[in-house]
């Protein structure tokens, strides 16, 4: 009886206070820092490309004065955060480039 209640004590004392994980949530972990490790290697990529494009000036703009929750959207749709070889913009792409481009100012 010692033994089982020392094994229940021990995963909750591991689980809760220890960081143990189980394996779906180390899963969900490693895939959402591979995510923004990928965002953050490609920021200056789109950083880039909003110097490059010659709308730049309106679309840093429309950034300034859009509100934070429409800031991402507005990157998507200037195509700055749509990676090479992609059709579609990258979501936490588009995140890290309007902070970064917000910290340009």
């Amino acid at each position: 009886m010692g033994a089982v209640v020392g094994a229940v004590a021990l995963a909750v004392v591991g689980f809760n206070w220890s960081g143990w994980v189980t394996g779906a949530s180390a899963s969900e972990m490693s895939g959402k820092q591979s995510i923004a490790a990928v965002a953050a290697a490609l920021t200056p990529y789109c950083v880039q490309n909003s110097q490059n494009d010659p709308n730049a000036g309106a679309v840093l703009a429309e950034l300034e004065e859009a509100s934070t929750y429409k800031r991402r959207g507005i990157v998507e749709k200037a195509g700055w955060a749509t990676p090479l070889g992609e059709s579609k913009p990258d979501r936490a792409l588009s995140e890290a480039c309007q902070i970064a481009l917000a910290a340009d100012k």
